[in-house]
């Protein structure tokens, strides 16, 4: 069957905004307007960037819900609602569809350390029981699991998986997996220094931490290449590497977070166990902004 991409482009995994009393709505709205007025693909709610972690059940729908009715149908929104417990990722697929989300996207369950076998069966749960496409988040780092080409390949023809984050970083594996699903399941890069290449092998886009500072740059990436400007858009992802590499220095959201309090979204606060940015990253961290005028 064909499958329509949810997105092409630039999909930002949005952060949440936050105060000292809790999630800073008005800052979340502002942001949402600086993503699309970017020409930003998409937008994800409560990845990891996020925190999805650490928000409440109630905090999480607040927050979607908020996107979808900011976003006014402009880009597709696509919610985070993967959870080492199936159960609960079900639930909260359900509950996002209903909310409008145009799609999900649902992690590895992570602790657990399933087979692959109950990754198929994992992945084909939530799908079945969600009404929107959904994209699988394959981040090993994070997650203690990956999901192998031949996976990807079982999974690739039901109806509503649509497409994969990447974020394994193992470019040989991903070459395997675009020979074995092409033209089945959609392919986006999870990382932001690696943009170019996973659009060389025939990626969509890229569900990006650098966009939430840098919409329209990192979205130009993209726009170059499909252009057929090759060298274009090496340039820029060669341009934004130093920053990418500042936004990684310590765990994502903490880089990610500073940065957008600086340029006045939300505060820089974290929930426990996380913890703002430390030095010297943080002086790194505003020194690559700064090249950018940020």
């Amino acid at each position: 069957m064909v499958k329509t991409a949810l997105f092409t482009g630039v999909g930002t995994a949005l952060i949440t905004p936050m105060n000292r009393s809790g999630v800073d709505y008005a800052a979340l709205d502002r942001l949402v307007e600086f993503q699309i007025a970017g020409g930003v693909g998409a937008l994800i709610a409560c990845g990891t960037t996020g925190e999805s972690a650490t928000l409440s059940d109630e905090e999480r729908f607040s927050v979607i819900e908020r996107v979808i009715r900011r976003a006014a149908g402009r880009v597709p929104v696509i919610a985070g609602t993967g959870s080492n417990d199936t159960a609960h990722a079900i639930a909260a697929t359900k509950r996002a569809c209903d909310l409008g989300a145009d799609g999900c996207l649902v992690v590895t369950p992570y602790y657990n350390k399933t087979s692959q076998s109950g990754l198929v069966a994992t992945f084909t749960a939530i799908a079945d029981a969600s009404s929107k496409p959904v994209l699988l988040y394959n981040v090993p780092s994070r997650t203690g699991i990956n999901i192998e080409p031949a996976t990807y390949a079982l999974l690739a023809d039901h109806p509503m998986i649509a497409g994969i984050k990447e974020a394994n970083g193992d470019i040989s594996k991903i070459v395997e997996t675009v020979r074995l699903v092409s033209g089945r399941l959609d392919l986006y890069s999870g990382n932001d220094d690696q943009i170019v290449p996973i659009l060389a092998v025939g990626g969509k886009g890229v569900v990006s931490v650098l966009s939430n500072l840098l919409p329209r740059e990192t979205s130009e990436i993209c726009r170059r290449f499909f252009a057929g400007d090759l060298a274009g858009a090496m340039e820029l992802q060669l341009k934004t590497l130093p920053l990418t590499k500042a936004l990684f220095s310590q765990t994502n959201p903490i880089p990610v977070k500073a940065a957008m309090a600086r340029m006045g979204y939300g505060e820089d606060v974290l929930r426990l166990p996380l913890i703002p940015l430390e030095e010297p990253h943080r002086a790194r961290l505003y020194q690559e902004m700064a090249v950018f005028g940020l």
